[in-house]
């Protein structure tokens, strides 16, 4: 019995100690590229001023979107965007919050574009699946996956994929050249 009554002692020191590990927090770190962050962290631009850094973007559970070429907003994810989130809400006129469009890459004046929005895309409408709302155009389940493989991938303008200087193919346009 003094042995059950020791151990028991003991265990509640630990835990009132708060036995913890100490590991390093890459999370907020600056970041060019992927390469830059370790695993499970992707480099992004997802906190406004703070230009890319490491993040987690999927949490326990999330199944990772299957491989191939990470897509590219000129090329895949700008058509999405337009299709199910521009019109009516997220555009220069929409109706959706001002200060961020998703008919444009990177934000100007104030106004964050696709590109610094990347991480919120992704946990609503891959992860939470709640945009675009009911009643609008849904996307795909193809749609989701090439939102959060795009997202993944450090959401790279044109063929770039995640460079620091976002590529600017069509003479520097913020819109992607469209």
């Amino acid at each position: 019995m003094k042995r059950i009554h020791s151990s028991i002692l003991a265990l509640g020191a630990v835990m009132a100690t708060g036995c913890t590990i100490e590991a390093p927090d890459f999370t907020g770190k600056s970041c060019a590229a992927a390469a830059d962050c370790p695993l499970p962290l992707t480099c992004v631009a997802a906190r406004p001023g703070a230009g890319r850094t490491c993040e987690v973007l999927g949490g326990p559970g999330i199944v990772q979107p299957p491989g191939g070429p990470v897509p590219t907003w000129c090329n895949d994810i700008q058509p999405v965007m337009v299709a199910g989130c521009v019109a009516g809400c997220h555009g220069v006129s929409g109706i959706g919050p001002k200060g961020f469009r998703l008919d444009v890459y990177e934000g100007d004046g104030g106004v964050l574009g696709a590109r610094d929005m990347a991480a919120r895309i992704k946990a609503r409408a891959v992860i939470e699946r709640n945009m675009p709302p009911p009643g609008s155009t849904e996307f795909t389940e193809e749609q989701r996956i090439l939102l959060d493989r795009w997202v993944t991938g450090g959401a790279p303008l044109c063929g770039d994929q995640g460079t620091a200087d976002g590529g600017t193919p069509d003479g520097g346009s913020r819109d992607g050249g469209a």
